[in-house]
């Protein structure tokens, strides 16, 4: 049982106790006060002498509030030192002010395993000033760190909906094996069919299988890594810079994605018409018309903008900031 309940649950019997003792002695005559005190030095086995004279009924009411009384306050007592001593007290608050943090997060990424993958996750997020909530079912490894976190087991709904995967953006699966990814997708697309998910495959087989449990997105990192090691032996120059303006924080433009919303003033125009280009100082690079089309590269002016359509743009934080402000 978590050991606040157990504590509360403690403390609400003594209460109960203390307070059947004052109206029973109320009962046998005691003012309220006196009652009060009667009670609490008959629990505590202060041993002080009664209040007044007690009858015979009094004597029996007595012996059995020692009994219960007693037992009582010696629960209460030790589940509390058993609490403080362990550290379960320290760490049940701890887990409650982390539930109640989490519980106010929107629009965060779920990454499940603090792995080398989840941690190069975390840290790309951080820099994009993005939040995290990290699940991973040892505690050991999620000491110390700078998101919220979640101790249990990935497979498990309950704690998919305690790392508020309600109100996420999207979930990262990045644990050991390729089974455990394949359950954690489906699991978090039956909890969220809108959810974008990212897993991570080992092998290439399970690729379509992670894609059928409803993945948007699968990821080898060793296929990927092979890929960038052969672009930088071929191509070094257009390798950095794409591995620069995707991940060099101190470059002064990025390349980002721009969705056209449905009420945007810049749907239902072209390219040319909406001049963005000349309006922002930012360049489009690609179009997609939709999350699963085919890019586009360096579309022509008459390329329509429809509601949904994804602009690639390469640009300085200002240019990219007019540009979003053009939809407003």
């Amino acid at each position: 049982m978590d050991p606040v309940r157990r504590i509360r649950l403690a403390l609400l019997a003594l209460a109960l106790v203390l307070i059947a003792g004052t109206i029973g002695y109320v009962v046998l005559g005691f003012g309220l006060l006196d009652a009060a005190y009667q009670t609490v030095t008959t629990v505590t086995t202060v041993g002080f002498r009664e209040v007044l004279p007690l009858s015979g009924v009094g004597k029996a009411f007595t012996i059995g509030l020692i009994l219960v009384g007693v037992g009582t306050a010696l629960y209460t007592l030790t589940v509390m030192l058993e609490a403080l001593i362990e550290g379960h007290l320290r760490t049940a608050l701890e887990a409650r002010r982390m539930d109640r943090e989490i519980s106010r997060l929107t629009g965060h990424v779920i990454i499940c395993g603090w792995g080398r993958v989840g941690r190069a996750s975390a840290r790309y997020l951080s820099a994009a000033g993005e939040t995290a909530v990290v699940i991973d079912r040892d505690g050991a490894r999620l000491e110390d760190i700078e998101h919220p976190t979640i101790v249990g087991d990935v497979t498990d709904d309950q704690v998919l909906q305690a790392a508020g995967i309600e109100h996420a953006r999207a979930l990262i699966a990045a644990l050991d094996t390729d089974a455990d990814n394949v359950y954690v997708t489906l699991s978090s697309r039956a909890l969220r069919p809108d959810l974008v998910i990212i897993a991570r495959a080992r092998t290439e087989t399970s690729r379509p299988k992670l894609v059928r449990a409803g993945a948007d997105r699968v990821v080898n990192p060793q296929l990927i890594g092979g890929r960038r090691m052969a672009s930088f032996a071929l191509q070094p120059h257009v390798a950095e810079f794409f591995d620069a303006v995707m991940h060099d924080e101190e470059l002064d433009f990025s390349i980002q994605q721009v969705e056209i919303a449905a009420g945007s003033p810049l749907a239902g125009r072209s390219l040319s018409e909406a001049a963005l280009g000349e309006r922002t100082g930012a360049m489009i690079l690609a179009v997609r018309s939709g999350p699963d089309a085919k890019f586009e590269a360096n579309p022509g002016p008459d390329t329509e903008l429809t509601p949904g359509t994804i602009l690639i743009v390469v640009g300085k934080p200002d240019e990219l900031e007019t540009l979003r402000s053009l939809q407003r």
